[in-house]
Formats: structure tokens, sequence, C-alpha cells
């Protein structure tokens, strides 16, 4: 089984929440490596590397796709 890779950075827990919903929609499985830390801890988003985005490598170019939708719309990636 191959493991999932990070593809995205995030600093903070509401930066996520919009893509959450649009992954779960397009039934993407995937992991947000360090959530739960910085949603307790918001400074803790530096020590730790941010919240990691990590899919499953045969997902990579649609989730970069769907990064690069929200991007272009909402400015939050």
């Amino acid at each position: 089984m191959t493991e999932f890779v990070t593809i995205a950075t995030f600093n903070f827990v509401h930066e996520i929440t919009v893509l959450k919903s649009v992954l779960d929609r397009e039934g993407i499985p995937y992991l947000f490596h360090n959530e739960n830390l910085i949603a307790i801890d918001p400074l803790a988003t530096l020590a730790y590397g941010g919240i990691r985005l990590k899919v499953h490598p045969n997902d990579i170019e649609k989730v970069q796709s769907i990064l690069n939708d929200l991007n272009n719309h909402l400015k939050i990636v």
C-alpha cells in the first residue's frame, strides 16, 4: 500500500474548512496532519511545520486542481 504524500501546508485551521468540504464532496481520501494540535495551540504551527494536507499519490493531480481553483477564488491556499 502506498503511503499518502504531503501536497500542501497551511498555518491555521480556518484555512482548511472549505477544502475539507470540497474533498469530502469529491470522495477524495485525505489526512490533515497536525490539525488538532494546531487547533488547540495556534502558535504551535511554526514549531510543527503547519497543518499538512496528505493525499494518495493517485489523487495528487485532482487535489492540486482543487487547490488551484480555491486559491483563485478564495485566496486561502
